[in-house]
Parts: C-alpha cells; structure tokens; sequence
C-alpha cells in the first residue's frame, strides 16, 4: 500500500544501516526522498535534527509524519506498508520468524563486530592521528571470525541468502555491514568461499542498488589507497 507522498529518509550512506534502508528502497521503487546527514560534519547533532531524532543517529525515516529511528524497524516498517515482494519479510509465520531471529542476533554479533574492524583501522586513526593499536584490531578480527563462523554454520548452511532460499531484510543488514572494512581495503570475505557466494548472491538480487549504495565506501577506500 502507498501513500500520497514520498518517504523521506535521513542518511549518511558511510553508515552501514543507511545503506541497507537505502537498498531496499531504491530496489523495491519505494518513492522516496533522501536527506544527507554527514554524520563527520556534525550534522546529526544540530537542533533541527535532534528534534527528530534526540538520539542524534541516522537513518531516520519520515512517512507522512510517522517518525521512526532504527533500521531494522524502518526495513521491516518499509516492507510490510509498501507493495513489495513478499521475500523481503515473508507474511508466513515461521518464514517471518527467521528474519526477526537473525536480526535479533545481528546487533549484539555482526554488527559490532565489523563495525569495531572498520573503527579501529579507519575511523580512530582518522580522528587522532594516532597508528592503527595491533593488538585491539587482532582481538578485533578474532572475534569477527566467530561471528563469520556462525553466520556459515548457523545461518547459510545449506541454503542460499540467511533466512531461507530468498533475499530478506536480513541480508541487507548483514551484507552492509560486512562491506564495511572494505573502506580501509580489508575484505573480511576473503578465504571464505560460502560467504563470499551468498555476498554474490545479494549483489545480484539488488543489482545496482547495491553499488549505488556502496559508493561513498568504494570512494573512501579508493582514497585510502592512493595515499599508500
């Protein structure tokens, strides 16, 4: 079902969530409106923004004066308000039931997980001038590849996207996330067949939404790169 106006989102698409809000929208043609918020300028933090949102995080999600703040509730908002395909989060139960189950595990494992990857090689150095802390960053990948393990033997197995033989909102939280240490030129995929298959897999699902979304990333890593 649609309503009379577009969506607006509020993005930093540096931001893993923004990005997975950001694919499903412009794969599923949901109208919307994209509102930068460049989180490295501070302009998550200026009143207008923080009246919105007083926690001061992107994505943010406007529709028709609904105001809703995390990106697993924007996804799983998105895909049961709009006519989109059923697979991005099946009205079946126990199909819905594995999305919720994978992404109530996401945020206390792949997310922070990755995240703290890309903090530790990027965004801390970037911010104090200081080296890269080798130790942190090893224990870091360490406990990245327990997750990377789980998410093969717990949540691919034998079957094609992490819920189910279809792409699901799941995959997009997933998948953004796991891009994220690509902006210091780290694939964390590397060496792990099943993993990089299914990262195949959803790229082909979304088609160019996926690049699109990952731009400034590709950018920042191209960046980096350069000055080596």
């Amino acid at each position: 079902m649609a309503t009379g106006q577009p969506v607006e989102v509020y993005l930093d698409l540096l931001s893993q969530p923004c990005r997975a809000v950001h694919i499903l929208l412009d794969c599923a043609g949901i109208p919307h409106k994209v509102r930068t918020v460049a989180l490295r300028r501070g302009e998550n933090r200026t009143p207008d923004f923080t009246k919105l949102n007083p926690m001061q995080k992107v994505p943010v999600m406007v529709d028709n004066g609904f105001v809703l703040t995390e990106s697993d509730a924007i996804l799983k908002y998105l895909a049961t308000r709009y006519d989109v395909p059923d697979h991005w989060y099946p009205q079946q139960p126990e199909k819905r039931a594995k999305v919720d189950e994978y992404t109530a595990w996401h945020h206390s494992n792949t997310r922070p997980h990755a995240a703290k990857v890309f903090i530790l090689e990027v965004l801390l150095p970037a911010h104090t001038g200081s080296q890269v802390d080798e130790g942190r960053l090893i224990r870091a990948l360490s406990q990245l590849d327990e997750t990377l393990d789980k998410l093969e033997s717990m949540f691919l197995r034998r079957q094609s996207f992490l819920c189910g033989h279809d792409i699901t909102v799941a995959d997009l939280l997933a998948v953004c996330e796991l891009m994220q240490p690509l902006g210091g030129g780290r694939d964390v995929l590397q060496g792990r067949p099943q993993l990089q298959s299914w990262r195949s897999r959803v790229q082909e699902a979304v088609g160019d939404a996926f690049d699109r979304a990952h731009a400034v990333l590709y950018s920042l890593r191209d960046r980096r790169k350069a000055k080596l």
